[in-house]
């Protein structure tokens, strides 16, 4: 079993060990120039507006924690999607189970007003 995967350990520990000598590399034998420029707060290009304690809303992080549950429950269609044909009606109405509870799910996020970060 462990010689099934040695190629991938293998691999694993070269990406890893070339990973760590580049980094020790540039770190060692790279210029250090400190400036005032380099240390400022950069962002897409732009200068940064505001301060950087802003505070947010809860149902922001509410509303991306809800966005991640569903969009991960919904990763589970795939699996279905492929082996579909040899689940027959059984996997069907399972999935269809699966579904009618996810609708459910969000229909009442969305009637409490879970999805609305902006209170």
């Amino acid at each position: 079993m462990l010689h099934d995967y040695a190629p991938i350990l293998i691999l694993f520990l070269l990406v890893a060990g070339f990973a760590v000598v580049a980094l020790l590399l540039s770190d060692l034998l790279g210029r250090k120039r400190h400036s005032l420029e380099k240390g400022k707060a950069y962002e897409s290009g732009m200068d940064p507006v505001g301060g950087a304690r802003l505070r947010l809303s809860i149902h922001f992080y509410l509303v991306a924690v809800l966005f991640i549950l569903f969009d991960v429950e919904l990763i589970f269609l795939v699996p279905w999607a492929v082996s579909a044909a040899a689940l027959g009606s059984v996997g069907f109405w399972m999935i269809a189970v699966f579904l009618i509870v996810l609708v459910v799910g969000l229909i009442y996020e969305w009637r409490v007003g879970g999805l609305e970060w902006d209170r």
